[in-house]
């Protein structure tokens, strides 16, 4: 049974410290979750590292159907055993209402991706969810219409919400997508919601991800969405753009500085 109703006062302490102006999320793990020993080694990096945020998708659309789609049930099965263990905060993508069904005991902040944006009915049973939602902005949508897409979310009554820049798709085709880092500073005027950046789908490729990601940092972001493999090599989606774990730890180090000329820490 979805959660529907008007949302109650704030409760969860980690969404208060979340969206604090000197906190800098990063949510990181791989595209889909492809086995449990998968993602416990990501979780255990992460929880070293002090990282609380897990991302993985349980269901994936994808483009053609014989291409990975998740292991859906078992894939958030996986999702609550390594959240338990670690303690970690749960992001994982919704595409429809059975999936939303599904997914709500195990994820913490539900995910909308950039297929699903304009997805009405979905947005507007968001709306009625207890639960903070990650809205990604659309292959090609402008702002005002990713805006238009955040208004049928807060129409329902839910006003946690995380805006996700995870770059627009235009004519350039060496990288995967073309990151509109000037979305960040006009979105932090227009909303009062956090904004993060996924500079793995903005790239497609794993040698651009440090460079976007201060990028986002020095253009004001509040976060970061990242893909991070044990083995991208063998990953069954987007392995071309996740970063393997010894290269995770690096960009964590480079980070630092940036983040402390933002005033900001992890």
């Amino acid at each position: 049974m979805l959660e529907y109703g008007v949302l109650p006062k704030l409760k969860e302490d980690w969404w208060q410290e979340l969206t604090s102006q000197k906190r800098f999320m990063i949510f990181a793990g791989p595209c889909a979750v492809e086995s449990r020993e998968q993602l416990e080694k990501t979780a255990q990096v992460l929880k070293k590292y002090g990282i609380n945020g897990l991302r993985g998708g349980a269901y994936k659309p994808r483009t053609r159907p014989e291409s990975f789609q998740g292991l859906g049930e078992e894939g958030l099965k996986i999702l609550a055993e390594i959240k338990q263990k670690y303690g970690l905060i749960v992001v994982t993508e919704v595409l429809d209402e059975e999936s939303l069904e599904k997914a709500l005991p195990v994820a913490d902040i539900l995910q909308v991706g950039s297929r699903n944006m304009q997805n009405f009915s979905l947005l507007k049973k968001l709306g009625r969810v207890n639960k903070p939602v990650l809205l990604k902005r659309g292959l090609a949508a402008t702002i005002e219409e990713w805006l238009g897409a955040m208004a049928y979310i807060e129409e329902g009554g839910n006003h946690r919400i995380i805006l996700c820049e995870r770059g627009i798709r235009t004519f350039e085709k060496m990288t995967r997508n073309t990151l509109d880092i000037s979305a960040v500073p006009l979105l932090k005027r227009l909303c009062p919601y956090p904004v993060v950046v996924d500079p793995s789908h903005a790239a497609g490729r794993v040698d651009l991800i440090p460079a976007l990601a201060k990028a986002a940092v020095a253009a004001g972001a509040d976060g970061l969405l990242i893909e991070v493999h044990p083995e991208p090599q063998k990953a069954l989606s987007d392995g071309q753009q996740s970063l393997d774990l010894p290269s995770f730890i690096k960009l964590l180090e480079e980070l630092n500085p940036w983040l402390l000329a933002a005033g900001k820490t992890f």
